[in-house]
């Protein structure tokens, strides 16, 4: 009788072995599937950039503080929706030439903008209107704009440009004496 016990419990543990041995190579497929997956995406995200909303898109001001890491830019264009993956807008930006490039300061940013267009306004490389690269910079454009009141009862404003001359113009779009409007 105990040799008949010690062959079923021989068969059973190879009967348990092979399906504990089965269930082992079907997580381990699944597992590498998994990770081809997740890899072949990030990949894809990296150099398929796409705007997060495409069109006229909605505009976003962003402050980049002083000394900010590449990522903790990343992070803060996710939180403002500017994108929407910190870490493969960290891959784009080591991959892209505007490696180590991005500089502090406040911006004006559109959610229509694609990453490498993100990119290259806070590295300074285009221009925009209505961005501020230096918050020195936001302090003195303020500074040297005046708002005064005619004596008809007209506003006007006296900005002085990065050439140091004045420009005069109503708030109804006329220009001043002997300037022109534009």
């Amino acid at each position: 009788m105990g040799n008949t016990r010690d062959q079923v419990g021989k068969a059973g543990l190879f009967v348990a072995g092979g399906i504990f041995r089965t269930a082992f190579y079907v997580c381990v497929a699944v597992l590498i599937f998994w990770i081809g997956k997740s890899a072949y995406q990030f990949g894809y995200n990296v150099f398929n950039q796409q705007a997060v909303s495409p069109g006229a898109g909605q505009e976003v001001t962003v402050v980049i503080p002083e000394g900010s890491s590449t990522y903790d830019v990343a992070k803060i264009l996710k939180s403002k929706g500017l994108i929407d993956d910190s870490l493969v807008f960290f891959a784009q930006e080591k991959l892209s030439t505007y490696k180590g490039q991005m500089q502090a300061g406040t911006y004006l940013l559109s959610t229509a903008y694609t990453p490498t267009r993100i990119m290259g306004i806070l590295a300074g490389d285009e221009e925009q209107t209505g961005v501020t690269q230096d918050s020195a910079t936001a302090a003195d454009t303020a500074a040297q704009t005046d708002t005064q009141t005619t004596d008809a009862g007209t506003d006007t404003a006296d900005t002085q440009s990065a050439d140091g001359t004045a420009d005069t113009q109503a708030a109804d779009g006329t220009a001043g004496e002997g300037e022109s409007g534009q």
